[in-house]
Parts: C-alpha cells; sequence; structure tokens
C-alpha cells in the first residue's frame, strides 16, 4: 500500500517568477554555494530554461509507473523532479508524455535516469533535464513515493521547493527561502555588471579582485620583478 500526497505548500507564483529571472549559477552562489544539482543533470535543449514548484516523484528503475501517476496529479508550474535511481539506461520520458505534461501546463520535467523522443521533446518546447539519453524502454510495475522529501543529485528537495534549470544546470532554493535568494541573486548581478564596467574601463583581475597581496603572500613572482 501506498498513499500518495498530492496537496503540497507552494510558494507565491510572483516570488517564484522573480527567482527565475537568474541564471541557475548566479542564485547558486548567492546562496551560499548551495543547492546544485549534480553537473550530470543537464537540458536536452540548452536553449531551454525553467523555474517553477518541486512535485517530487520516486520510480524504481527503469519503471516509470510513478512518473504516470504524477503527471495525473501535478498542478501547472510544477517542476516534476522524477528520482529512479540514476538508472541511466532507460528512456522513461519521452514525446508523448512529454504531450501530457505540456498540455498540464506542467513546467520541466527533472529526471537522474534517461529520456528519450529528443527531437520531439526539443519541438515540443518542453524543458527536460536529465542524468542520459537511452532509447530503452521502461515497465509499468512498481509503486513509489509522491512528494515526498528526496535525495536528489545530491541534493535534499522538499515538495514546494523552488527549482531553476538552464543551459548550465539546475539549482534548488529552499519554499521560505525564495524571497532572500532573489534579493541576493540581484545583488549579485549588481556587482557583476559594476566589475564588468571596470574591466572595460581598463582595470585588471589582479587589481578588482585584491589579488596583489594575496599573490605576494603566496610567493608568486613574475619577470616584471627580474627587470626592475
Amino acid at each position: 500500500m501506498v498513499h500518495v500526497t498530492t496537496k503540497i505548500e507552494r510558494a507565491n507564483a510572483s516570488d517564484i517568477a522573480r527567482l527565475g529571472e537568474f541564471t541557475s549559477a548566479t542564485i547558486h552562489e548567492a546562496q551560499g554555494r548551495r543547492g546544485a544539482l549534480d553537473s550530470r543533470i543537464k537540458p536536452i535543449d540548452r536553449d531551454t530554461s525553467f523555474v517553477g514548484s518541486a512535485f517530487t516523484v520516486v520510480c524504481a528503475p527503469r519503471d516509470n509507473l510513478m512518473l504516470q501517476v504524477a503527471i495525473h496529479y501535478a498542478q501547472p508550474g510544477d517542476v516534476l523532479i522524477v528520482a529512479a535511481g540514476g538508472f541511466p539506461e532507460a528512456g522513461m520520458f519521452g514525446d508523448v508524455l512529454g504531450n501530457a505534461c505540456k498540455a498540464k501546463g506542467i513546467a520541466a520535467l527533472v529526471t537522474d535516469s534517461g529520456v528519450r523522443d529528443t527531437q520531439e521533446l526539443r519541438a515540443l518546447g518542453l524543458p527536460v533535464f536529465s542524468g542520459s539519453v537511452s532509447i530503452k524502454g521502461t515497465v509499468k510495475e512498481t509503486l513509489g513515493a509522491l512528494n515526498q522529501p528526496v535525495v536528489f543529485a545530491g541534493e535534499s528537495i522538499r515538495p514546494g521547493d523552488v527549482v531553476k534549470g538552464d543551459a548550465d544546470g539546475v539549482v534548488v532554493v529552499r519554499r521560505e527561502e525564495v524571497c532572500e535568494a532573489a534579493e541576493l541573486s540581484a545583488a549579485r548581478d549588481a556587482h557583476e555588471a559594476t566589475l564588468i564596467e571596470q574591466y572595460w574601463a581598463g582595470c585588471t583581475t589582479i587589481d578588482l579582485c585584491n589579488l596583489t597581496e594575496v599573490l605576494k603572500a603566496k610567493g608568486l613572482t613574475t619577470d616584471i620583478e627580474d627587470e626592475s
């Protein structure tokens, strides 16, 4: 017997959208270098990105029964986080389920297993992030948890936490920290914009990063000193 949890607490839609203005790398750095999923989780289409509430799914390896159930219960704007044991040799999600997700308004699918029909999924425009691409089929046999906390791709994800994905990877932000993460991300972007302006104005990396004394203390010398 497996009891399915369908009701989860989500962050405010406007706060989720605000966080989605920033890149995954910026959010990761801004929140203290936390929340980055394993780097093998990558998009099948690098031009896609997403932000939304995590709807967690646990599937047995090479089995997509609970993914089918999750698509039925997920709400528009949710991101399906499908933990399937990191098994790479299975195409547990393809264009048919992709259309089911798109029709429901699901924001994205992220799995540590494999997907297939990648050309059709790219044309569909649904952001799909996976640990592999595999043409091997799956079964529909094993029950598993929906909307329970999971350890996924090296990070703890709770239902309703906010997930952002883009060409560089995927980051998770705790639901109650979304506003703070957005503010910190905005401050980081502003700081980096200032650095870029200063580089174009003639400043150097050593100057702007205050590395002169650091490098000297580490024993770095150059041939410039040899000439003096």
